[in-house]
């Protein structure tokens, strides 16, 4: 089992920045690549961006460039940068854990966090 819990929403206004965190904890030593996916208001579940346990990243195009994603191994955690936001930003950020990247894509697991809200709004 993995336990996924993510921290760091909240409200900014455009062209601000968040950094999100995504605590993984239980049987940590199963998970190889960790990524965040977004399901905005409405619409379904988006991927954002992955990393594997090497350190290699991969992102969508629509946030390539203005996120950044990390982890600390040590601590278990991967984070999410996010800079120059933008409205369409909005949405429920989501923390998926022990999945794979294969080439430019990352096939999830079934671990997921709860979520937490961006809001992107002047």
């Amino acid at each position: 089992q993995l336990q996924l819990v993510e921290s760091g929403g909240g409200l900014v206004q455009p062209g601000g920045s968040l950094r999100l965190s995504c605590a993984a904890s239980g049987n940590t030593f199963s998970i190889n690549a960790m990524a965040w996916y977004r399901q905005p208001p409405g619409k379904q579940r988006e991927w954002v961006a992955a990393i594997s346990n090497g350190g290699t990243t991969i992102y969508a195009d629509s946030v390539k460039g203005r996120f950044t994603i990390s982890r600390d191994n040590a601590k278990n955690t991967v984070y999410l940068q996010m800079n120059s936001l933008k409205p369409e930003d909005t949405a429920v950020y989501y923390c998926n854990g022990g999945g794979y990247i294969i080439g430019p894509y990352y096939r999830g697991s079934h671990y997921w966090g709860q979520g937490t809200q961006v809001t992107v709004s002047s």
